[in-house]
């Protein structure tokens, strides 16, 4: 596995790249979601339906949307993957970023809605251990 180490300057332009992104990720997910809970729905409904029946065809639609917004969200996390960066919750829009604390190596943490990166956690840590990015020992701003 290759390791992308960011800057603070460098994880704050690939906010800037990935964040209209993400924001569609995150909406698409949230889609999803709502097809889900309708094809379960449908599914319940359906059982020994005639394929004719409306209902079929509205099943098949929310199927065919599903295919579409999962291979959607499976192409958007391969992009930011492959750009470095650590895609940790597609409900928040929550994204880290390798970066070095001295001779220690841990995350950059970025959230959507957050205007730059401001934070960072441990590897181990996580979103509620984060901290404030001027506690870091090489501030590259």
């Amino acid at each position: 596995m290759h390791l992308t180490l960011f800057t603070l300057d460098e994880a704050n332009q690939a906010v800037r790249d990935i964040g209209p992104e993400l924001e569609a990720m995150v909406q698409a997910r949230r889609e999803l979601e709502r097809i889900q809970a309708a094809i379960d729905v449908l599914e319940l409904t359906m059982a020994g339906a005639d394929e004719r029946n409306p209902d079929a065809r509205e099943l098949k639609t929310h199927a065919a949307r599903k295919q579409t917004l999962m291979q959607r969200l499976r192409h958007g996390v391969e992009r930011i993957q492959r750009r470095g960066c650590v895609l940790k919750d597609l409900e928040q829009g929550l994204v880290d970023f390798y970066a070095l604390d001295g001779d220690r190596l841990v995350f950059l943490c970025w959230r959507l809605g957050e205007p730059d990166v401001a934070h960072w956690h441990t590897l181990d840590g996580g979103f509620a251990s984060r901290r404030p990015v001027h506690g870091r020992k090489d501030q590259e701003s």
